[in-house]
């Protein structure tokens, strides 16, 4: 048994140098010439409108903000300033979203977004991301980059094509810290012992973003309410709690096979579904003991087959607002073609950990 598990593991690292790696490398080199593009759209926003002032710094070799759903597909995060005057309200409503309301009907005047509160009161998503829309593409028009990025056309998102190659949505966002959303009370677990009080300290004051963005979890459904709404999103917080032991080797070996064997019709399955189940096999796995290096075969067993589990039940609930589904509007022919392509990816594995060198 022992020198089974070995065996996976030494397979998994041989992997992870050999293809992780580059994977990484070449992702960090599509990332910085997306990000010279975008900087170049995005200053001359700035210039047209000076409430969208581009976020879109390089810190210790990253870019904060910027989410890779895969390695043709990107998310900026614009961070707008002055959410003042406005409470933040979730009340569980709109699964997976919050609305902006005015403190006082008052102060509406002394908003920076005056012109984008509805009658009611309510700071508009949508209306923020139609006008910064409109900057976009003339920005996109005026940039020097002009001749190698568009606007994709038929969606109320931003979303830039570059070189035909590369397609990045900027979205407009709030980030809200040291306060926690009401529809992520119940974490952590009480009888989950994982993270530590410590941990659960940090992420709390990490925070969350508001993004103004197609709530999907609703979608078909668009009342005023919903359009109006901001998307919770917990990028900050998720990322520091897979930190420590092997977690972001193993994630970063689950994108890998991702994009090599689970690159789907219907788009069934993105990096973040990994980042979700990896942070669900934390709570199942709580000792640091459990993430050692020589763990890494069976965490990944564990999460292939919890992920084969989700996709056949057609559910993945999201890690801090489980009553959200992340396969919601997915097509059920799309997940079935998953399950089953996951399960044969599963069965190779643990069969034959040498198959890894061609995988």
């Amino acid at each position: 048994m022992l020198a089974a598990q070995a065996k996976l593991v030494y397979h998994l690292n041989k992997y992870y140098n050999e293809k992780c790696l580059s994977r990484k490398a070449a992702v960090s080199k599509t990332i910085r010439e997306v990000c010279k593009v975008v900087s170049d759209v995005l200053k001359e926003v700035e210039v047209q409108e000076p409430r969208f002032i581009s976020s879109l710094n390089e810190m210790e070799n990253r870019y904060e903000g910027l989410e890779v759903v895969s390695p043709t597909e990107f998310e900026v995060v614009l961070y707008l300033n002055q959410m003042g005057v406005f409470n933040f309200v979730d009340d569980g409503s709109l699964p997976g979203c919050a609305v902006l309301k005015l403190s006082d009907g008052r102060k509406r005047s002394m908003s920076l977004w005056v012109e984008f509160i509805t009658a009611s009161g309510y700071l508009s998503a949508r209306k923020i991301r139609s006008r910064f829309q409109t900057l976009v593409a003339q920005a996109v028009d005026k940039c020097s980059y002009r001749d190698v990025v568009k606007m994709v056309a038929d969606t109320s998102e931003v979303k830039l094509r570059i070189r035909d190659r590369y397609v990045v949505q900027i979205t407009p966002a709030f980030k809200c810290t040291g306060i926690w959303p009401r529809s992520a009370a119940h974490w952590p677990m009480p009888h989950v012992p994982w993270p530590g009080p410590n941990r659960v300290a940090e992420v709390k004051a990490e925070g969350f973003n508001l993004l103004s963005k197609e709530c999907y979890s609703l979608n078909g459904k668009q009342s005023s309410a919903e359009s109006d709404a901001w998307v919770l999103q917990f990028a900050e917080a998720e990322n520091r709690l897979i930190l420590g032991g092997c977690r972001k080797k193993c994630l970063s070996v689950l994108k890998a096979l991702r994009d090599r064997h689970l690159e789907l019709p219907g788009q069934p399955l993105n990096n973040y579904h990994m980042k979700t189940l990896v942070s669900y096999e934390c709570e199942k796995h709580p000792r640091e003991c459990d993430w050692d290096e020589s763990c890494l075969g069976d965490r990944l067993n564990g999460i292939l087959l919890q992920l084969i589990s989700c996709l056949q039940c057609r559910r993945c609930p999201h890690y801090f607002l489980p009553n959200l589904d992340l396969f919601q509007g997915k097509p059920s022919s799309a997940l079935e073609n998953a399950a089953k392509q996951t399960w044969r990816l599963a069965r190779e594995i643990l069969t034959n950990p040498k198959s890894l060198e061609k995988l």
